[in-house]
């Protein structure tokens, strides 16, 4: 799940020690911090982009990754991957990397995307 490794990122980036800290820029109470950990809530575009200029990211990578997290539905994930791979042309490994293993289990759906575009 991205919004962890966004979050741990931010938490470095600021010397943190708690998620408490996190909250308290974000102005969220504590609980959602931790709801975000669990997958029970998203990290907002706004707290994206706020975490990742925090942490030193790209913050179009990090809406990326959020995004990707915040959909259960299979074909969409594989689109969010596909426009992860074409971030991967332009040297953005890590997200790409990411995306890959949510939908690793989903290439014969991929496969099908891709010929539709074609």
């Amino acid at each position: 799940m991205y919004a962890n490794e966004l979050l741990d990122a931010y938490k470095k980036a600021q010397n943190y020690v708690q998620d408490k800290q996190i909250a308290h820029d974000l102005n969220l109470s504590p609980n959602k911090i931790s709801k975000m950990r669990t997958g029970e809530r998203y990290v907002s575009d706004n707290e994206a982009v706020f975490l990742a200029k925090g942490a030193g990211i790209d913050p179009e990578v990090a809406l990326l990754g959020c995004h990707s997290d915040r959909n259960d539905n299979p074909n969409i994930k594989m689109l969010w991957a596909n426009i992860a791979k074409k971030y991967n042309g332009l040297g953005f490994t890590a997200i790409s990397i990411i995306c890959g293993a949510i939908v690793a289990p989903l290439e014969p759906i991929g496969d099908y995307v891709l010929c539709m575009l074609c």
